[in-house]
């Protein structure tokens, strides 16, 4: 018999209703956890939408100051799905009220913000997970395990890809995102942050990088109202752009490989568009998150026109078979935050880390701050290891 723990999500944008509905499908999926999520409170400082939330998702109550759920005692766990801005305090406090903290990266605007939520949840002794979702997906944790076993051989060089057109529109609301005080790095922070998690879980550390950033949409309205998501805002008053639109990186890694990093956020005609391609001395493999439940694989050892095979990831692979029964049937985005839930959930119940932790956010933070510094400076920059 599972026993309930209280769990509080703070922040109710669009994550904030995926985690929720992340937690209520854990049991499903995983019915052998020892632990039962609880939905006790919801915190939003949006006037009605946290007793929307309430009402919809069945949260015991429903406030708009998140200090009301670090006070609660009937919540062990949070998760924090709040803008970046909000990240380090939100969290360290939470972990020093003694809560299990998910939070959703990049964790902060700073590797520095990054560090104190991970230095506030070692201190509690707490369990703290990262909202790295792609990484859960199975066809990537298999071709990572393809990778480590040398089934391409050698690693020379990795391309990772985050295009997507969610801020294209000219019209698009200047909400916090596009403000360097609140949202952070821009692109850096919201997609190449992503892309830094899976090429370290894919090849390991980084240890330079050398980084150009632009933004070509420099102006945008001011909404008149709260937003929710990717709003327009046709006619209010314009300002400023004031962070990244775009990033490209080439990248050295501690195993000698090389790579490149690219993301962004304005791509007419690229939705979602997010993969990598890793190449080897004897192959290479290939993975499209618009196709998240498939790998392209070539190996062996013919070198020169060595043929490239579609692999459907199937029960074997990563979490797979808590979803479906076999190879080709579809699993999709929010069944990935659902694995990320219940890697949380497991991680408190066995008092072990399971997934991304405030290590991994950590280390992200480290390589977007250092694209930050070279993109500033037109020059190699290391990436700190610590």
């Amino acid at each position: 018999m599972s026993e309930p723990l209280g769990v509080a999500v703070v922040g109710f944008g669009w994550m904030g209703r995926v985690h929720t509905q992340a937690y209520a499908r854990v049991p499903h999926h995983f019915p052998q956890l020892p632990l039962r999520p609880e939905l006790i409170t919801v915190a939003e400082e949006v006037p009605g939408r946290a007793e929307q939330a309430a009402g919809q998702y069945g949260f015991a109550s429903a406030v708009r100051d998140w200090r009301e759920v670090a006070a609660d005692p009937r919540v062990a766990a949070v998760s924090i799905t709040a803008p970046n801005f909000l990240h380090r305090e939100i969290g360290v406090a939470m972990a020093g009220a003694g809560k299990h903290l998910w939070i959703e990266k990049p964790v902060g605007l700073t590797a520095d913000d990054a560090r104190a939520v991970a230095d506030a949840v070692a201190r509690a002794g707490v369990q703290g997970a990262v909202g790295f979702n792609y990484r859960n997906a199975p066809a990537v944790e298999a071709a990572r395990e393809l990778i480590a076993a040398g089934d391409i051989g050698v690693v020379t060089h990795v391309r990772v890809r985050l295009f997507s057109d969610y801020a294209a529109d000219p019209d698009s609301a200047l909400t916090w995102r596009y403000e360097r005080k609140r949202g952070g790095s821009g692109v850096l922070g919201d997609l190449a942050s992503h892309g830094a998690d899976l090429a370290r879980f894919l090849l390991g550390e980084i240890t330079s990088l050398t980084a150009d950033t632009a933004v070509f949409v420099p102006e945008r309205a001011r909404p008149a109202g709260t937003t929710a998501g990717h709003t327009l805002a046709t006619g209010g008053v314009p300002g400023p752009v004031e962070n990244e639109d775009y990033v490209g990186c080439l990248l050295r890694f501690a195993s000698g490989a090389r790579g490149v990093l690219e993301a962004c956020r304005v791509s007419v005609g690229e939705q979602n568009a997010y993969g990598f391609e890793v190449h080897g001395t004897r192959g290479a493999v290939f993975w499209d998150f618009r196709r998240m439940n498939e790998l392209a694989v070539s190996r062996g050892t013919a070198y020169q026109d060595q043929p490239v095979s579609t692999v459907y990831v199937g029960p074997g692979a990563g979490e797979f078979g808590a979803f479906q029964p076999g190879a080709a049937n579809a699993m999709g985005y929010d069944d990935l935050k659902v694995i990320e839930a219940y890697r949380f959930l497991r991680s408190i119940a066995e008092g072990t880390p399971y997934g991304a932790t405030l290590t991994d956010a950590v280390r992200s933070a480290a390589v977007l701050d250092a694209m930050a510094r070279s993109a500033e400076s037109g020059t190699w920059v290391d990436v700190p290891t610590a």
